[in-house]
């Protein structure tokens, strides 16, 4: 008779993609709107025989934040197994701003059950995707990337958000040349970037909207 367990001994790895060692994350970001009671995320095991263990949890954006995170998950830990999906429910416990977004990174770690053998090493494999909080109060997240402004200062290309919304990009170009470096700018901020040597025109950018896609370009 073969006994399943999840071993102790755990080597964790970090990917951006949605599918954790087997199991697949229903999106590759969280929008908690506050017009519901709760945001929520699909986990999926599409394995025919493995099961996993299933760990959640939420981090502040900025890792030196310790601050108490004023959201939890439910269920934190579970076992999923073959052909089974189950949903995370992220629920408010505290004061958020509400005058802007807020941003966390909801982490989802999985371990493949194992039959019980000795000297055996189980590799855990965890994934991180943006989880965002959005007040009710404020509107207009469809086109907030269009409302940048932007600037080529010593060589810098700079973003400013006059919005409430965090903007995600998906490219940034000078030109014709892109910039590899695009992240995010936060509400009412700021975010520069270095300018390659030799590019130069007009700023052309695409944002990621709420459901992993990019959106349409927009240039000055």
């Amino acid at each position: 008779m073969k006994h399943l367990c999840y071993p102790l001994i755990a080597v964790s790895m970090a990917y951006g993609s949605p599918t954790v060692a087997g199991i697949e994350v229903g999106g590759t970001r969280l929008i908690f709107d506050a017009t519901k009671k709760e945001g929520s995320i699909s986990v999926k095991n599409p394995e025919k025989e493995t099961a996993y263990l299933v760990q959640s949890w939420l981090d502040n954006r900025d890792k030196t934040d310790t601050s108490k995170i004023p959201f939890v998950i439910i269920p934190p830990l579970f076992r999923l197994d073959a052909g089974e999906e189950n949903q995370l429910r992220v629920i408010n416990t505290d004061t958020v701003p509400q005058d802007r977004e807020s941003l966390y990174w909801l982490s989802v770690k999985s371990i493949a059950a194992t039959t019980k053998q000795p000297n055996r090493l189980q590799i855990s494999v965890r994934t991180r995707i943006k989880m965002i909080y959005r007040p009710r109060s404020i509107k207009g997240a469809e086109d907030a990337y269009r409302r940048l402004t932007v600037s080529q200062v010593n060589g810098r290309v700079i973003f400013s958000n006059p919005t409430p919304f965090y903007i995600s990009f998906f490219s940034v170009k000078v030109g014709n040349q892109n910039l590899h470096e695009p992240m995010m700018v936060a509400p009412f901020a700021t975010y520069s970037l270095n300018v390659p040597k030799g590019a130069s025109g007009k700023v052309s950018w695409r944002a990621i909207n709420d459901y992993g896609a990019r959106t349409e370009e927009v240039s000055r």
